[in-house]
């Protein structure tokens, strides 16, 4: 079996994004990349750290200090540390045409850098985030999960205000969610029965409706539901105790109702090694965990792990998908 060819998107410009890749073009991997960016960015990256890097045509392999790239230009090279949102569309162009690439079968995954979601939206395109803009482009339903060597967090809902979640959590999109994430663990992270926890969405999962009613008519019916077709799922637990070590030694994954119920915990128990995943894409997609660093991108201080085990982590999945 052929080692997997992964796109790898950089990101904004004018982050750490450029600078990590050519990190990672440092290393031998078990996998290709191929990468989708400014060639301009690179080669400023690399001489800004002192590194060798030879740009390749998209269809060589990588090596160290070797990279294959796809030419997405900018409109103009930014400065380290200041976006330019006139860059905004070959960012996009550069997540779209990587993408693309998955979808056709030309590449094998997708490993993401850091975006300025602001920058983006002033340069007039209106951008919520790459987990919603590759759902867009696939036509498919997608679950967000971030996860590190601790625990593996997914999102029932993701970029929203907070009181705009209990509205958002509805019994349908909460079964399709979850349906998702066991099929992911299943096929991508080869675990045969997966246990998910599934927390609450109010204090102490609301004490049995007098804190709340989404468990009561909501979250514990579609649980139920779906232990009649046989996932083991266990919950609606209270956040607040989930996540203790000997809890979360019996589950594969939790299932938060929203961003900072979660996710919090995440990065606090392992921030640099943590990846930032889209479920229920037809290929895998990682992302780093961590934004564009712009006070100290160009400085060669940004810490390449998240990187690192985004390309791991993207490999070992592409690989799964290919015995499955």
């Amino acid at each position: 079996m052929t080692r997997p060819r992964l796109a790898l998107v950089p990101g904004e410009p004018a982050g750490v994004g450029p600078e990590l890749c050519v990190r990672a073009a440092q290393r031998a991997w078990n996998t290709d990349l191929v990468a989708y960016a400014d060639p301009r960015s690179l080669r400023r990256a690399a001489e800004t750290l002192g590194l060798p890097l030879q740009i390749a045509p998209p269809e060589a392999a990588s090596a160290p200090g070797v990279l294959p790239v796809v030419e997405i230009s900018g409109e103009t090279s930014a400065a380290f540390g200041h976006p330019d949102p006139r860059n905004a569309a070959s960012v996009i162009a550069s997540l779209h045409q990587a993408a693309s690439a998955c979808l056709r079968g030309e590449c094998d995954g997708l490993v993401t850098g850091p975006v300025n979601k602001a920058v983006i939206n002033a340069g007039g395109i209106a951008y919520t985030g790459t987990t919603e803009l590759l759902a867009t482009q696939a036509r498919c339903e997608v679950v967000m999960m971030l996860a590190n060597d601790v625990v593996r967090v997914a999102l029932a809902t993701t970029h929203l205000p907070l009181r705009a979640v209990a509205d958002a959590i509805d019994a349908d999109g909460l079964w399709r969610t979850l349906r998702i994430v066991h099929g992911a663990l299943r096929v991508e992270f080869g675990i045969e029965a997966p246990v998910i926890a599934v927390l609450g969405l109010n204090p102490h999962a609301g004490e049995e409706g007098h804190l709340g009613r989404e468990e009561v008519d909501v979250i514990s019916p579609t649980l139920d539901r779906l232990r009649a077709e046989g996932m083991r799922l266990v919950g609606p637990l209270p956040a607040d105790t989930a996540f203790l070590p000997e809890k979360l030694r019996g589950f594969d994954a939790v299932l938060a109702m929203y961003h900072d119920q979660g996710l919090p915990v995440l990065k606090y128990s392992g921030f640099e090694r943590a990846v930032n995943l889209t479920l229920g894409l037809p290929y895998p997609r990682v992302a780093v965990d961590h934004g564009t660093a712009l006070d100290i991108a160009g400085s060669g201080t940004a810490n390449p792990s998240s990187l690192f085990a985004a390309i791991e982590t993207c490999a070992r999945l592409a690989m799964r998908r290919r015995r499955a």
